[in-house]
């Protein structure tokens, strides 16, 4: 579902954000994207979601090359980045189904399939309620169905439950599973919290200044009695639990 050789992302002045890249993400797998602040996690991510073009490398993203062909990848992926990007005083009903029509589907198509997104994340009666008045799961659960409108095969969400409750979080982690045990869908995620990696993803891709630094399943990770952020401190020499005041 995911393929990249050799990614890489240089800005303006000569700053390196992501130095050769390889990953692999199968079909049907959840895989988490960890590492510090500034190792190029979201602008990895942002390369794969046809964002920011590539410095070099290559991808196939959804079936199709990210630079030869990136408007068939943007039809078959959603993006939930950090921030929400609908308009705060838009009913829900008006956002989902505009987002719809972008896509190419009638007014009736649009209608419908935003009825079937905000059944699936729990959100059927507050179709008139503007986003601004959601709490702030609903909000996170509306940019996810924003982002499934147009029924991708590959999910992209860049920290999908950072500033949300224990309870909230929990109830968000059994909506990403169901979209991967109900339709199939691959997950690729961002993460800063250590449980909301072991317990969702089958893999976790660990980067560092730019580069995949380790990688493989949870308990591989953890083998030996090791928890994930001992994990994260001998690689890297800091602690995920600091950074994010856990």
């Amino acid at each position: 579902m995911i393929v990249t050789s050799g990614l890489t992302k240089t800005f303006d002045g000569g700053v390196e954000a992501v130095k050769g890249v390889d990953i692999t993400v199968k079909p049907g797998e959840i895989v988490g994207f960890l590492g510090p602040n500034g190792a190029g996690k979201t602008t990895t991510m942002r390369m794969l979601t046809t964002l920011l073009k590539p410095t070099s490398g290559s991808a196939t993203v959804a079936g199709h090359d990210l630079l030869a062909d990136a408007r068939e990848v943007r039809k078959r992926i959603g993006y939930v980045a950090q921030g929400s990007g609908f308009l705060p005083m838009t009913p829900l009903k008006g956002e989902l189904e505009l987002q719809g029509m972008l896509y190419g589907l009638s007014r009736e198509e649009a209608t419908a399939r935003s009825r079937e997104v905000l059944a699936r994340l729990e959100l059927t009666g507050l179709e008139s309620r503007p986003a601004a008045t959601l709490s702030g799961g609903q909000r996170r659960r509306f940019d996810i169905a924003f982002a499934l409108l147009h029924d991708p095969v590959l999910l992209f969400l860049d920290e999908p439950t950072t500033g949300l409750d224990p309870q909230s979080r929990a109830n968000l982690w059994d909506h990403i599973r169901s979209l991967r045990a109900e339709k199939g869908m691959t997950v690729f995620l961002t993460t800063h919290y250590l449980d909301e990696a072991d317990a969702l993803c089958d893999r976790l891709l660990i980067i560092d200044h730019g580069r995949i630094v380790a990688e493989g399943t949870p308990a591989e990770l953890k083998a030996g009695g090791r928890t994930l952020d001992d994990v994260f401190l001998d690689i890297t020499g800091r602690s995920l639990r600091e950074e994010v005041g856990a």
